[in-house]
């Protein structure tokens, strides 16, 4: 009998509100200005909690993308408009993100934008050292380290190009990033925390600590069902990422709020796994036992787009 597709679509109808993300969301806030606010007198050791909360702020970035928690995109977005990671711009996240849920061309190393496959072609182009760091990102901690600076590399020049090519949105959306990181710097200003300070050991750790998700979230497959996990995460990941641990089901139902994920995986756990062709993982603490050194996939992607045109 063949597998049934996973159909996108919303899983319940919403709450009138969605207390569970404002609180959050709330939370969020509240925790990044009160710990920078102790910098005079715990210095640096805030630093480590305020890198998670930049963490936790990428992850409602998502939700607010994914139409959370209000009906308003406008509103969604003017409630993560403050950019605590300071790297990269909400709408281009965005945009891309959006992109990337073509689940037909998941892994994609040329449609997928947030693929870490290289097409055969290109990675014979690339030079040697740049070829060995992509190669290091393939264990968990070569992408918890050269993998920031990877990302944030490929991300930058490819809008850099596009700028140039004048493609409509893209400056417009680092302009109004440009604004939403006047309060971040205003605030570690009022606090007394060096730029350098916050960069080195908040925005930096938090985009690494991000990694730990999708360094795992997405494989090579013929089926494309078969290309997003489900890691039954820790629990302080699971509010860490927000339930996107359970990627296969957000795959599947991405309107769904985070947490309705849960209940949605339990109730149809069997279903989700043999749909996702068994991609299971359980939990982070397996993925740094089995990868954290190992490699888990090749660069380039095994089967799909080698060259330009195929």
């Amino acid at each position: 009998m063949p597998l049934r597709r996973p159909v996108p679509g919303r899983a319940r109808p919403r709450r009138q509100i969605e207390w569970p993300t404002w609180i959050a969301l709330a939370a969020c806030y509240v925790g990044w200005c009160g710990l920078l606010a102790l910098w005079p007198v715990a210095g640096a050791w805030v630093l480590l909690p305020v890198a998670v909360l930049v963490t936790f702020h990428s992850s409602l970035q998502h939700e607010c993308l994914h139409g959370h928690p209000t009906r308003n995109a406008r509103l969604n977005e003017a409630l993560v408009f403050p950019a605590p990671g300071l790297f990269v711009a909400y709408r281009r996240f965005r945009d891309t993100h959006l992109r990337h849920h073509n689940n037909a061309l998941l892994t994609d190393p040329y449609d997928d934008p947030e693929s870490w496959y290289v097409a055969e072609g290109d990675h014979a182009r690339l030079p040697a050292p740049l070829r060995l760091a992509l190669a290091a990102c393939g264990t968990l901690a070569g992408r918890l380290t050269l993998g920031p600076f990877l990302s944030l590399h490929g991300f930058w020049r490819n809008d850099i190009r596009l700028i140039r090519q004048g493609t409509p949105g893209v400056a417009r959306a680092w302009g109004l990033h440009a604004l939403g990181v006047l309060p971040v710097l205003g605030w570690l200003w009022l606090c007394g925390v060096p730029l350098w300070a916050y960069v080195a050991g908040a925005a930096l750790p938090g985009y690494s600590l991000l990694m730990i998700r999708t360094f795992i979230e997405h494989r090579a497959g013929h089926d494309p069902a078969h290309r997003s996990a489900v890691v039954e995460a820790e629990w302080p990941f699971r509010l860490l990422f927000l339930n996107n641990a359970l990627h296969a089901v957000h795959h599947e139902r991405p309107a769904a709020t985070w947490y309705e994920l849960p209940a949605l995986y339990a109730a149809d756990r069997e279903g989700v796994l043999q749909r996702n062709g068994g991609y299971l993982l359980g939990g982070y603490r397996e993925v740094a036992r089995r990868w954290g050194l190992r490699r888990r996939e090749p660069v380039v992607h095994p089967f799909l787009r080698r060259t330009p045109g195929q």
